[in-house]
């Protein structure tokens, strides 16, 4: 059999698992193992979600706690990841998380557990896309401040720069979703090659490097809380470095050869993100020269500070920069794809309100619009929080990664709702609790009005 044949049979092969599965085939398989591979590593690229969040290690703990942390939650997501690739090997569908529990869990509560999970994946897929946004909005108005020191950055620049980035990945979503695996095929090798050179470059240039003992055993703490506070608000850093290692379960009624290339996707990008995200932390731990000024750097990006202390070069550091940025700004335009996939897997399965509206597919494009236009929305009110208070930012990492950390839920769940800094006013107060009640009153409210009713799942005979 030729490789096309085998290709169109695989195909069909899926196709039919999804009928069995009670769903009708509607989105454009395009998307093969290298694509996906990059798809996943853009979201989880550990190296460059580090990049983003090094403020809150570096505030709470310091080296030795990012450093700890990281390589603890590295070894636990790897330990989830293992078992998640093998339910989407057995369940290919966007839904993800909520249609496994829906399959797998006692046929009495399942329903009920399946419609939570679908919420906490909303929550955390969301978020996180907001928080992209604001990421790759810091680093671009971080290097307008290098560049410009008279320049001082406002909160409300950095939210409607978040905008763009949102609004440009959701252009890209709703005109080329064509190109999205030729975008994921690219960005996996920009990405690696990114971060090859902005390391060595690092290591090359810095000539003020860091001793062991200052990145393995001095606990620094800038945070107001006491120690141990601290710590844990730490590790709220490495967490939200090793999460959307599921992004490739969102994305399998667009994969070919699904229930085998699915599963390599999310194994491979978690290895990845460990290994790059444990080097790049390092190297930052390393290079980094005095922790206070770092933290309170002018272009409130710790990481741009430690590669203009290193390089002692601004065209240099923004060249370096600009790499990570395309980075996180194609990130931005797949958490979209995965966030509207995620929508719309959940409203198939009527779990959401105007559940008929959300799950319509554009059968010119192939795409879930009406989705992809809620995802936009969401992000968009998740990214104001930050016009209205200091740790706005915090506060939807905590969001994002109270949806993700599905093994230290509990413990993320109550943790990750305190401030990162201490005292708390108005400002600097933590509104994560609060955001996640809003929700979970929705999804409650709508549980009892139509969810109990009306929502199901997988045909595996639970509902």
């Amino acid at each position: 059999m030729s490789g096309k044949e085998t290709q169109v049979f695989s195909g069909l092969n899926e196709d039919v698992r999804l009928g069995d599965l009670g769903y009708e085939q509607e989105l454009k398989r395009s998307f093969g193992l290298l694509g996906m591979v990059g798809f996943s590593f853009s979201v989880v690229t550990s190296w460059t979600a580090l990049c983003g969040v090094f403020i809150v290690g570096i505030t709470s703990g310091g080296p030795p706690v990012m450093v700890f942390s990281f390589l603890a939650v590295s070894i636990v997501t790897l330990a989830v990841a293992i078992p998640m690739a093998e339910m989407c090997s057995m369940y290919p569908v966007a839904g993800g998380q909520y249609s496994w529990v829906a399959a797998l869990a006692p046929p009495s509560i399942a329903r009920g557990l399946s419609y939570v999970s679908g919420w906490f994946m909303l929550i955390g897929v969301l978020a996180m896309g907001a928080t992209n946004n604001s990421i790759a909005a810091n680093f671009i108005l971080g290097m307008a401040n290098l560049v410009f020191p008279t320049y001082t950055i406002e909160r409300w620049q950095t939210v409607l720069v978040a905008y763009l980035v949102a609004m440009l990945g959701t252009a890209v979503n709703l005109y080329g979703a064509h190109l999205l695996n030729r975008i994921s095929r690219f960005i996996l090798i920009w990405n690696v090659g990114s971060f090859l050179i902005t390391m060595i470059v690092l290591l090359a240039t810095n000539d003020n490097k860091q001793p062991a003992s200052f990145v393995f055993q001095e606990f620094q703490n800038f945070s107001g809380w006491g120690s141990s506070m601290a710590a844990i608000v730490g590790i709220l850093q490495a967490c939200f470095g090793m999460c959307c290692y599921d992004a490739p379960s969102h994305m399998t009624e667009e994969m070919k050869s699904a229930s085998k290339e699915a599963p390599k996707a999310i194994i491979l990008s978690v290895i990845l993100g460990a290994v790059t995200g444990f080097a790049f932390l390092l190297t930052l731990c390393f290079c980094i020269g005095d922790i206070n000024e770092t933290a309170n750097t002018t272009t409130g990006v710790p990481v741009i500070q430690i590669i203009y202390d290193s390089t002692k070069s601004k065209a240099g550091t923004c060249v370096l920069a600009s790499m990570i940025s395309v980075i996180v700004i194609v990130a931005g335009n797949n958490l979209i794809a995965e966030g509207s996939r995620s929508i719309y897997a959940f409203a198939r399965d009527n779990g959401l309100p105007f559940s008929g509206f959300l799950s319509r597919v554009s059968t010119k494009r192939q795409v879930p619009v009406n989705a992809v236009l809620v995802t936009l929305a969401v992000q968009l009110a998740l990214d104001a929080i930050d016009f209205g208070t200091t740790t706005g930012f915090e506060t939807v990492i905590a969001i994002a990664t109270e949806g993700f950390c599905l093994l230290f839920l509990l413990f993320a769940a109550i943790t990750f709702n305190f401030p990162t800094t201490y005292p708390v006013s108005h400002e600097s107060m933590n509104y994560t609790s609060a955001a996640i009640g809003v929700i979970a009153v929705i999804a409650g409210g709508t549980w009892c009005t139509t969810g109990r009713r009306r929502f199901a799942g997988p045909d595996v005979g639970f509902s």
